[in-house]
C-alpha cells in the first residue's frame, strides 16, 4: 500500500487547512484568556484591608489610585465602590451591581470563540472524512479493479480530517470550561467584595 505523508494530506485537503486555522485561533484565544484571567485575579480580602487601612487614616485619593491601578476585576469593582460612597446605599447597591456586570463581560470576551470550536470543528472534521471517503469511492469507481487497496490509502487520509477535528476540539472544550468556571469564581469574589465593601464604608 502507498505510504501516507502527512504533510501532502494537509495540502491537498481544504477541510484540514481550515482545522490547521481553528488550531491557530484555539491556541491564540487560549494564550490571550491565560494572560487575562492571570491579571484579574486577587485576594479580595487583602485587597478590602488595604483600601481599610488607607480610607481610616484620611488617603482616599491613595486608595482610589491603587484600586484604579490594579487590574484585577474586584478591584475596579471596589474603584467604582470609591468614587461614589457618598451616594445613599440602595444607589451604590445598584452602581456595584452595574460594575460587576460589566466586569463579568470582560471575562467572558473571546470565550465564545472557544465554545464554538468545541461544538463545530468536530463537525468540520467529520465533513472532511465523508468528502474524502466519496473521493476514494469514485477513485475505485474509475479504476474499476484492483480491490480494497485502491481505497485504503484514500479512506486513510480521509480519516485523518476526523483525528485533526477532534484534536482541535478536546483541548478548546476543556480550556472553555476551565476558563468558564474562572469566571463563575471571579464573578463570587465581586460580590462578595461588593457587599464587605457596602459594610465597611457604611452607606445608609
Amino acid at each position: 500500500m502507498p505510504e501516507i505523508h502527512l504533510l501532502d494530506i494537509f495540502k491537498e485537503s481544504f477541510t484540514l487547512m481550515i482545522l490547521l486555522l481553528c488550531s491557530i485561533l484555539t491556541l491564540g484565544f487560549t494564550a490571550e484568556r491565560f494572560w487575562f484571567f492571570r491579571k484579574a485575579s486577587t485576594e479580595g480580602d487583602r485587597l478590602l484591608a488595604g483600601v481599610a487601612k488607607l480610607l481610616t487614616e484620611g488617603k482616599a485619593d491613595e486608595a482610589l489610585k491603587a484600586t484604579k491601578e490594579n487590574p484585577a476585576s474586584v478591584s475596579q469593582v471596589v474603584h467604582y465602590g470609591l468614587l461614589h460612597r457618598a451616594r445613599p446605599r440602595h444607589e451604590l447597591e445598584e452602581l456595584l451591581s452595574s460594575k460587576r456586570l460589566e466586569e463579568r463581560l470582560k471575562l467572558e470576551k473571546f470565550l465564545v470563540v472557544l465554545g464554538t470550536m468545541g461544538n463545530t470543528v468536530p463537525f468540520i472534521g467529520l465533513f472532511g472524512t465523508v468528502m474524502g471517503i466519496i473521493q476514494a469511492f469514485r477513485d475505485l469507481a474509475l479504476a474499476g479493479a484492483g480491490g480494497p487497496a485502491v481505497v485504503a490509502k484514500g479512506i486513510a487520509e480521509a480519516l485523518v480530517a476526523t483525528a485533526g477535528g477532534l484534536a482541535v476540539a478536546i483541548p478548546a472544550v476543556i480550556v472553555y470550561n476551565f476558563f468558564m468556571r474562572k469566571v463563575k469564581s471571579l464573578s463570587v469574589d465581586m460580590e462578595v467584595v461588593s457587599t464587605r465593601f457596602l459594610v465597611m464604608v457604611g452607606s445608609k
